[in-house]
């Protein structure tokens, strides 16, 4: 190879460098504004979290077995609940993914998990839930066997209606991945006169907003 053929391979060499650098930097300058396009869409469209509300509460079953004895404290529990939840985005919809609820005493879980519904949420829609709660034969610490028995005399007693699953948010086209959603709803429930079917507690409020964290 002679001298003049080397020097016309290194400018074609540099050339041909140059254009691969040029056009890398064009697809990270594209990929770039692509995510900078989606950034302020998101931060111009920053969906709300959705609201929860706690509608009816009713208590059917509530026995305590072995309270004050040396026997261990079973709890069998029967509740309806009814809770609603909204979306109050304007222009973001919402999928709910893996809802199930359940019923706490004092931090406690007293009732095994009930699924609800899954399903898309669109702008400003509401939907509607009234599982039934069941619980057989859960252990209670002793303190809370005496502190239920005690709040079932006074006749005023203080449940939680909790709320767990994944939630995905839609604006357009575009879905984000999950987000993990807990909504809490407390209840004070007063005795119930009634006899038969009549439950043994009821929700005496119209309604309870619940907290939501996603």
């Amino acid at each position: 190879m002679s001298a003049k053929d080397s020097d016309n391979q290194e400018p074609c060499g540099r050339r041909h460098g140059l254009r691969l650098r040029h056009l890398l930097t064009g697809l990270l300058l594209f990929v770039s504004l692509i995510l900078l396009l989606i950034l302020i869409i998101w931060l111009v469209l920053r969906p709300s979290k959705p609201k929860f509300y706690l509608q009816a509460i009713s208590i059917y079953q509530l026995n305590i077995t072995g309270a004050g004895g040396a026997a261990p404290n079973l709890l069998t529990a029967v509740l309806q609940t009814t809770l609603s939840s909204r979306n109050p985005n304007d222009r973001v919809g919402i999928y709910y993914d893996d809802l199930r609820a359940f019923a706490a005493f004092n931090g406690q879980r007293i009732t095994t998990s009930a699924p609800l519904a899954a399903g898309y949420q669109g702008h400003h829609d509401v939907a509607v839930w009234s599982p039934y709660l069941y619980g057989a034969s859960v252990p209670l610490a002793p303190y809370l066997a005496a502190a239920l028995e005690q709040d079932r005399a006074t006749g005023l007693l203080l449940v939680e209606l909790k709320v767990e699953g994944r939630l995905r948010w839609k604006v357009g086209t575009w879905i984000s991945g999950h987000y993990r959603l807990q909504a809490n709803c407390p209840a004070f429930l007063t005795v119930s006169n009634g006899a038969g079917e009549t439950p043994a507690f009821r929700f005496q409020q119209q309604l309870s907003t619940c907290t939501i964290d996603v």
